[in-house]
């Protein structure tokens, strides 16, 4: 593998900022200069004023001098705490984008290409000063024809050419460093880039963000608890978007929050709900729910809430993840380790060849040391991303949904602990899962599902029998190689056994199901007596025909 020239001078400039920082154990492990030793003499010397740094807080000041999309990899890896040291990923977490503002003449001339009118047709008023401004886009303000204020965020101008073109020297930097790194198993950079090349793409598409904020204001729809700006659609493309413009303060603003008089306690155990209610109950989630994206609206004092902003990244998960994470999360809190080890199997996160005694001893060493120490000082973030970490000895294998998870479970529990040092997650978290998975998996809402897919069920009915006899038939002839071993034989009778009887109840099983829904469908309320018995029985026979290991 060699280095493209034509990212040659790029890659110079990046050795180079990462040397005048002192990061050159960073240089030296990816063999930046392995393709360009005869430039090395050539690059920057160290910077004395950064001496005394540490090395977590001198990668952040580099990244940030190289520019945005590096900040954007900072960010990525500071999420990355499976991989990455504690020491620098508190560090990344603390890369915000720093960009000066484009011209608003240049903002007012995307908006008017984009929504194909005048400015003056679109809105009464739009101040060409940004009210905002970050490395993709930059937000103004604006009022409508009928008076209503409102943002307008725009993407900034060649943007697109620019991300291509840094997420190229990226693929080529995470090339060297998975040639030429001692770790590069365990940092995975070709994995980091496409996460930052995903997560980019996201954002650079802003009619995906109305709909994400969409979503999310329908989910809170009461707006007690969480505020969620509305989308204006008409106003709305893939380069500009329009939102119903908001006030308050960010939720580390400590003084305005006590100036207002809310009770920050309270306030903190609803950030908490908040959060398993996005997570648990409607499986989409703020990703990105750092303070500048948090704010507290101080208009509010006896009941206060939250407002959200910036939907770039949002997060959801898998059906099955989102069970087996619940009850991990349950676990946990009850502390039943044999539990949680036997959990990781059961959802696929490990090999089923993993010696389950092993893993619990293992989880039992990470939880333990924490469970000394009083509730209210115990972090369920950090205990989350340290069995993460040793789960990883065991071929833990996590998709990209789970990590993000892990990100914003420390975002929110930081705010949490900013608003209430003292607050007991523990406490507030275990009482509301319990209650969101209750309702999730209530007969009442698996009566509602069953409603749901009857017509489907209607559809697939007539080939049912004649499934159901084609599979008897086929166990029936036993439509297998003969083998001579005389307890492989007896197995296999025993399995032809358990495939009958699976079909016999799932048979019965499914009729049953259908039948509730049909008397749910036909008599409503009235019905759901006789129905939550059909379905009930029904579910037992799914039990009681489902295959034993």
């Amino acid at each position: 593998m060699s280095t493209p020239l034509k990212v040659v001078p790029r890659v110079m400039r990046v050795a180079s900022v990462l040397l005048a920082y002192r990061l050159d154990e960073f240089v030296a492990a990816a063999h930046l200069f392995r393709p360009l030793k005869l430039v090395r003499p050539f690059v920057a010397r160290p910077r004395t004023d950064v001496t005394n740094l540490s090395r977590g807080a001198r990668l952040r000041l580099a990244l940030t001098e190289l520019g945005p999309i590096f900040v954007k990899a900072g960010q990525v890896l500071s999420t990355r705490r499976d991989l990455v040291p504690a020491d620098i990923a508190d560090e990344l977490a603390q890369l915000q984008d720093q960009v000066p503002p484009f011209p608003g003449a240049q903002a007012r001339a995307i908006v008017e290409l984009e929504l194909r009118a005048p400015i003056t047709t679109l809105y009464a008023s739009c101040d060409e000063t940004p009210l905002a401004s970050a490395s993709i886009a930059q937000v103004h303000a604006a009022t409508l024809h009928d008076g209503s204020a409102v943002v307008v965020k725009v993407l900034r101008p060649g943007i697109d050419k620019q991300i291509e073109r840094d997420i190229k020297l990226l693929h080529s930097l995470g090339e060297l460093a998975q040639r030429w790194h001692p770790n590069a198993d365990k940092i995975r950079p070709l994995d980091v880039v496409a996460e930052v090349e995903k997560m980019l793409e996201n954002e650079l598409d802003l009619q995906r963000e109305g709909a994400s904020a969409s979503l999310l204001r329908r989910n809170f729809e009461s707006g007690q608890d969480l505020y969620v700006p509305a989308v204006n659609w008409d106003l709305t493309s893939a380069r500009v978007l329009t939102l119903e413009r908001v006030y308050g303060v960010s939720c580390d603003d400590i003084a305005s929050i006590d100036a207002a008089g809310i009770d920050r306690k309270a306030l903190a155990v609803k950030g908490v709900r908040l959060f398993y209610e996005q997570v648990f109950r409607d499986n989409f989630f703020h990703a990105d729910a750092h303070p500048g994206n948090i704010w507290v609206d101080t208009a509010r004092v006896e009941d206060a809430r939250f407002i959200a902003l910036d939907f770039g990244i949002m997060g959801s998960l898998p059906e099955q993840d989102q069970y087996w994470l619940a009850q991990n999360f349950i676990a946990l809190f009850e502390r039943d380790y044999a539990r949680i080890a036997q959990l990781h199997v059961d959802a696929g996160w490990m090999p089923s060849t993993v010696r389950i005694d092993e893993l619990t001893a293992a989880v039992r060493t990470v939880c333990e040391p924490y469970f000394t120490r009083p509730l209210s000082q115990i972090s369920l973030a950090e205990l989350v991303v340290k069995l993460f970490q040793t789960a990883r000895r065991y071929e833990l294998t996590l998709q990209p949904q789970l990590i993000l998870l892990q990100k914003t479970l420390l975002n929110i529990e930081g705010v949490g602990r900013m608003l209430d040092p003292e607050i007991d997650i523990w406490a507030v978290a275990h009482p509301v899962l319990k209650r969101i998975l209750r309702e999730r998996y209530s007969p009442r809402r698996t009566l509602r599902e069953v409603r749901k897919r009857l017509p489907e069920w209607f559809h697939a009915a007539p080939q049912f029998p004649e499934l159901v006899r084609d599979a008897l038939r086929q166990v029936a002839k036993g439509e297998r190689h003969a083998v001579a071993d005389p307890a492989e034989l007896a197995q296999q009778r025993d399995e032809a056994q358990r495939t009958r009887r699976s079909l016999s109840f799932g048979l019965l099983g499914a009729s049953l199901l259908v039948g509730s829904a049909v008397l749910w469908t036909q008599h409503g309320e009235h019905g759901m007596w006789h129905a939550s018995v059909a379905a009930i029985v029904g579910l037992i026979a799914f039990a009681a025909g489902w295959p034993r290991r």
